[in-house]
């Protein structure tokens, strides 16, 4: 609503501006006053024209606001200072108005767009980190499906790499087991995740064993080759574990309410061509071209814009650079023929755009409980029909940590390079930084903290070397936390009741503290902090919602049935306390406006914080208007109204960021 009367503020300004002096400004900034009684927004284009029409900005102002024509929704417009032209809403109307509000979408931008985001390797079990990068993907899903966009989520599986490799690597090698032997350990071991995280940092010190490295070394690279070249025992034994532990990963993320439509395979990728395609293109345009000297001869190497290359096409179709080697090249094929991560990023992100004439075969691999099926890829001669289209979209947004930003800036290049800025340009990395623990949250989950990390701010953790917090763990903990606070509140409530409330705080905890810092920030995880009930947590804004919510069962109504009925804004909106109240209905209306601004900026927290402001300044309202003893049934009304319309947008926030509500706290 908030953002619906700013952008008809802007209209209306703009066309005014034409008509009275010709004037087109590209963009019309719109603040807030300093304070609500100034008005809901402040415009500053008369210091813009100032110079233009050589006037003093408030003669600008003055004349603006005797001139510029009523806007229906707003009751007045003021000169303040300088120059500012303060803006005043019609409250009466602007309330009514959100009351009939049943959405907060708003699809101004066509285009199907898809958001990759978990991507862990599998491996192993998902970790605390793994949740971060889980979680602000499936919130920024949100936050555009709630925008009324169309969006794909992708959760790209490597199961290819040299994870799976050292897995492979300690089923075989160091526990001497056959492929009959891993399907019996898979079929018996219902935590196989859990297994594959003890054996993954087995085979980290297995490696580094004095005297057996470079043997060691080697056999990893073996391993490595076959399973990418496929059709041999290791390929089989890779598939079966990665399958096994990505299935794991999905009920993790289950857990967490965090759902996918489709698991793109590495394997196909690589045995469906997309990279031999891909390449055609790359070497076609010359986006890539043959070293023939220094340290990267042999390979096919990419530049960066900063460097023009001059090529001439010599042995046949192989283009090198005339000017000599570029040690700052990015590789994409090495000298012995493989091709790197970045090359088979390239070729996926092309079949993203719809650049490459291949597609998958797709299959049916999960389903969740309400019936929503999860599609895998597969060789198209062994797909399901009946699946979606994916593939194709006009926006990208890859959800991969920091430490990625240079891979991901060289495929966005290389789109780039190819002649599609337009892609390129609607290709986002979505980046953060990683998650560690306090010393305290350490020592909460068992691990023996020397006196010199307990001074630490945070702590590192590293599944490699087995200091970790797998991600099924940290929830089962949350949850036990939240159980022992919910058993001493309400030992009246049956066990099952009080479980699902534990769960329903202990998931709202979580994802409010990942989501609450910015993405740049580094997160040091503390149990305690996250499941406190006062404070910028997610319990204390689910604890804002119960208290609306007791008010209406108290009252023996509705949120539903109060908001059919019309309030007297007219009368109530009136005097300080009046003023104090439409605070609250102004914050409360600008539910679509932070959506627009976490979207633009790619920017979640912005969602966090408004929550706890909206649900702070709803404590405020409860503790000062005693609702349900009011004597006079009109503001009795206006007050229950208030309540409705900030618990409806507070819970359309906490869906967005994957919160529920329990019933009671």
């Amino acid at each position: 609503m908030y953002r619906q009367l700013q952008r008809r503020l802007v209209d209306h300004v703009r066309k005014f501006l034409r008509e009275k002096y010709d004037v087109e400004l590209a963009t019309i900034v719109v603040e807030q006053p300093p304070k609500i009684e100034m008005g809901e927004y402040a415009l500053p284009f008369s210091f813009e024209l100032a110079k233009r029409l050589r006037k003093a900005p408030r003669k600008i102002a003055e004349e603006v606001i005797t001139t510029m024509p009523p806007l229906e929704g707003f009751s007045a417009f003021e000169v303040a200072g300088a120059g500012y032209i303060n803006a005043r809403v019609d409250r009466a109307s602007t309330a009514t108005q959100l009351v009939a509000q049943d959405s907060i979408a708003d699809a101004s931008t066509a285009g199907k767009v898809m958001v990759e985001h978990t991507s862990i390797n599998p491996n192993k079990a998902a970790h605390i980190g793994h949740l971060r990068n889980s979680i602000l993907g499936d919130t920024f899903v949100r936050l555009l499906r709630a925008a009324g966009r169309e969006v794909d989520v992708q959760n790209y599986i490597d199961n290819t790499g040299v994870q799976v490799a050292d897995v492979v690597v300690g089923f075989t090698q160091i526990e001497g087991k056959s492929k009959s032997d891993v399907a019996g350990i898979i079929a018996g071991t219902p935590l196989f995740d859990f297994y594959c995280w003890d054996l993954y940092a087995r085979v980290s010190n297995w490696y580094a064993e004095e005297g057996k490295q470079e043997a060691r070394k080697k056999l990893r690279l073996d391993t490595l080759h076959a399973i990418e070249q496929g059709g041999n025992e290791l390929a089989e034994i890779a598939d079966m574990i990665s399958t096994a532990v990505l299935r794991r990963h999905l009920e993790t993320m289950e857990r967490l309410s965090i759902e996918y439509d489709f698991l793109p395979r590495e394997s196909e990728v690589l045995h469906l061509g997309f990279w031999k395609l891909a390449f055609e293109q790359l070497k076609e345009k010359g986006v890539l071209y043959f070293e023939g000297a220094g340290k990267n001869k042999g390979c096919w190497v990419m530049t960066r814009p900063t460097k023009e290359v001059a090529v001439e096409v010599v042995e046949g179709e192989q283009a090198v650079d005339a000017e000599g080697p570029n040690e700052d090249a990015k590789v994409i094929v090495r000298s012995n023929g493989t091709v790197g991560y970045v090359g088979k990023d390239i070729a996926y992100h092309m079949w993203k755009f719809g650049l490459l004439a291949q597609d998958f075969g797709y299959k049916k691999f999960f389903q969740y409980p309400h019936g929503k099926d999860v599609w895998i890829s597969t060789d198209p001669g062994n797909g399901e029909s009946g699946h979606p289209h994916f593939g194709s979209v006009a926006e990208i947004y890859n959800v991969i940590d920091a430490r990625q930003s240079d891979p991901q800036e060289t495929v966005k290049e290389a789109i780039r390079l190819l002649g599609y800025t337009d892609k390129a340009e609607h290709y986002t990395h979505f980046s953060y930084e990683m998650v560690a623990l306090t010393p305290r949250c350490a020592m909460d989950l068992g691990y023996n903290v020397s006196e010199e990390d307990q001074k630490r701010s945070y702590i590192e953790v590293s599944g490699r070397k087995g200091f970790g917090v797998k991600a099924d763990d940290l929830l089962d903990k949350l949850i036990d936390a939240a159980k022992a606070e919910v058993d001493s509140r309400h030992p009246e409530m049956a066990e099952g009741e009080r479980g699902d409330i534990a769960k329903q705080i202990a998931i709202g905890a979580l994802r409010y503290f990942m989501l609450k810092f910015t993405k740049q920030s580094v997160i040091a995880f503390d149990f305690r902090e996250a499941l406190a009930f006062e404070g910028e947590t997610g319990p204390y804004a689910q604890y804002a919602v119960v208290r609306a919510t007791n008010i209406f069962r108290k009252a023996g109504t509705t949120q539903e049935e109060v908001l059919a009925k019309p309030a007297d804004f007219e009368r109530f909106f009136e005097g300080e306390t009046g003023t104090e109240i439409w605070q609250l209905w102004l914050l409360a209306a600008q539910t679509s406006q932070i959506i627009e601004q976490c979207i633009t900026t790619t920017e979640p927290a912005y969602l966090a914080k408004y929550a706890f402001q909206l649900s702070q300044q709803f404590n405020n309202f409860y503790h000062r208007h005693h609702i349900l003893n009011e004597t006079d049934e009109a503001r009795k009304h206006f007050l229950m109204t208030t309540a409705a319309v900030v618990r409806r947008e507070l819970l359309r926030v906490l869906d967005v960021m994957g919160v529920e509500a329990p019933p009671v706290m």
